[in-house]
């Protein structure tokens, strides 16, 4: 594969009640330059999972695996050193996450459980963060301890589509 492409950009996806939403375009171009099909044609695949220390998830390709794998293993490592016994709670938080599918439209259907954690409802804020992209319930991310430049950036999403925070 040659070089990665960074996750930069945002936008608001409204979810239905199957959970799905589409991916916007920015990020979308990202994900499919970091993972493109085998037959070339538009679409592909997503992981989505729970973020380590953020009440959001996060979505990235294939190649964004290998590193929240390395970094599990170098945490591991250093926790085996430090306390003489392994700690397998490490790989289980940096696995946790699912593949989905999504069409050329960028649409996906965001995966249950993840999607509960996040307290993620009826809109998905989208974030690009360069290795990967957050994906955050609009309310959420206001409350919480992030940039004041991205809580600026979600409450714009919002009014341009009409939602209420």
């Amino acid at each position: 594969m040659t070089e990665r492409v960074d996750y930069q950009g945002d936008g608001i996806g409204l979810v239905d009640d199957k959970g799905r939403c589409a991916i916007p375009v920015s990020l979308r171009a990202a994900l499919a330059a970091n993972s493109p099909r085998a037959d070339g044609k538009e679409g592909g695949s997503v992981i989505i999972g729970v973020h380590e220390s953020s009440p959001c998830l996060i979505g990235y390709d294939e190649g964004y695996r290998a590193v929240l794998k390395d970094r599990a293993t170098a945490r591991e490592a250093a926790y085996m050193a430090a306390n003489g016994k392994h700690n397998p709670n490490f790989r289980r938080e940096a696995s946790q996450g699912e593949q989905v599918p999504f069409d050329g439209s960028g649409r996906f259907i965001m995966p249950a459980f993840p999607r509960f954690q996040a307290h993620i409802g009826a809109n998905a804020f989208f974030f690009g963060t360069f290795d990967c992209f957050e994906i955050w319930d609009p309310r959420t991310l206001i409350e919480a301890d992030v940039a004041d430049v991205v809580k600026a950036c979600a409450r714009f999403h919002c009014q341009q589509k009409g939602i209420a925070l």
